[in-house]
């Protein structure tokens, strides 16, 4: 684990860059996949599904019986932990609705905004190394709330070509009205384009490989909507001499287990606390079930030991982290001085594992310092705002002089006379 102590701000940028695979070829595979399933259809998906995830598949949707079959192979116990976690999603999802006033700009000039639901949105499951059945209600629920018509989820089979049955029984908990057996790029473009079984939507959201991430970015520039640009996942964690050693390991590796390319990131104040850490780490990691993962991860996590915390907040913003926990002294004071976080885990009794699963927050969150710019999957990210407005005559009396100048100083007559013929 590298420790790199006060670094120049001018090394800023350099030392927090994220890994990368090499993506010489990404692009054209994911090109000529796309391009096969927007002619092809089905039997382009079918043909892919066999070469990637080795499903010979009949049927790409998953049946009523298959998701029948699917809840009694879930045990009571996590019926019940996925029922609890679907009750404070939807809290915290169901509260951001609001009502949209009307505004009357000037007399007689009346604007406002109506909230309507995107009709038909995807959602991207990722299938890998673990089952993300989380993921299924952080994405189908807010669709449910907002009032989406048709949610379609994707995923992939295992060679048998099953989908696991948390995945299925979560997606008819949360309102899913469809469930199909296709993975990675091939799902992306089934959405995107629409197949004999696929439902073409007007959206795609979820997260994925740097394959997925491509295709997301690959459909968006013509065919679809996307949620967001995002890549591996990612934790930076803020600590100072009073956090616990053991705690911050252990979020560290909580997030670095997710996969090869995940990254962990601390920031400190206490040269004392970085030199624990290493040691600590090495204890944790000799007992986890991941430890794969976790070492390639931790190659390229670091530590940074800077002088006061207005540096430490400078560069965890600079940083702009998918997951920001914030374990020190002061952490509300520390907390209100973030401007660049996917979200945000205050003080030292709130891992980053209860925004992944049951305390409320959406865990899709902008990656690859996005953050900077995007937020995170909310129930907003399922609407549409249309902007209304009404004139009465009384109003385009007020407002025409006011257009008709704007419209002559751009040149667009045309503009001009259609506010000139109603003052008539």
């Amino acid at each position: 684990m590298q420790i790199i102590s006060n670094p120049s701000r001018e090394t800023w940028a350099s030392l927090l860059e994220r890994p990368h695979i090499n993506s010489q070829n990404l692009t054209a595979i994911v090109d000529e996949v796309l391009c096969r399933i927007r002619q092809e259809g089905d039997n382009a998906v079918r043909a892919y599904e066999l070469q990637f995830d080795k499903a010979n598949l009949t049927d790409l949707q998953v049946s009523e019986a298959e998701i029948k079959e699917a809840e009694a192979l879930v045990s009571d116990e996590l019926k019940k932990a996925l029922q609890i976690a679907k009750e404070n999603i939807a809290t915290f999802h169901a509260a951001q609705k609001h009502t949209l006033p009307k505004v009357e700009t000037t007399q007689g000039v009346t604007c406002w905004q109506k909230a309507v639901p995107i009709e038909k949105v995807g959602l991207y499951v990722p299938g890998g190394t673990a089952p993300l059945f989380s993921t299924v209600l952080m994405l189908a629920i807010p669709a449910q709330i907002a009032g989406c018509q048709e949610i379609v989820l994707c995923t992939p089979p295992n060679a048998e070509g099953k989908i696991n049955p948390i995945i299925l029984y979560a997606a008819q908990l949360s309102g899913v009205s469809k469930v199909f057996k296709i993975g990675g790029i091939q799902a992306i473009g089934a959405m995107a384009y629409g197949t004999e079984s696929v439902p073409k939507v007007y959206k795609i959201f979820g997260p994925g490989n740097q394959y997925v991430m491509a295709a997301k970015q690959q459909v968006s520039l013509h065919d679809v909507a996307i949620d967001m640009p995002a890549g591996p996942s990612e934790v930076a964690i803020i600590a100072d001499e009073t956090a616990k050693v053991g705690s911050v390991v252990a979020d560290m590796l909580s997030q670095a287990e997710h996969g090869k390319d995940s990254q962990s990131i601390v920031f400190t104040t206490s040269p004392a606390l970085a030199q624990a850490l290493v040691a600590e780490i090495d204890a944790q990691v000799a007992v986890a079930p991941r430890k794969d993962f976790i070492k390639c991860s931790l190659e390229h996590s670091k530590i940074f030991i800077l002088d006061n915390m207005d540096d430490v907040v400078a560069m965890s913003n600079e940083y702009a982290p998918e997951h920001l926990i914030i374990m020190c002294k002061d952490y509300a004071s520390v907390a209100e001085q973030i401007t660049n976080a996917g979200s945000v885990f205050m003080g030292y009794y709130t891992p980053e594992s209860a925004g992944d699963y049951a305390s409320g927050t959406n865990h899709t969150l902008p990656t690859s310092g996005y953050a900077k710019a995007y937020s995170g999957v909310n129930l907003d990210s399922y609407l549409k705002k249309i902007t209304f407005q009404e004139i009465t005559q009384q109003g385009i009396q007020k407002l025409a002089d006011t257009i008709e100048i704007m419209a002559e100083n751009e040149q667009l007559m045309a503009h001009k006379f259609a506010v000139s013929i109603r003052k008539q």
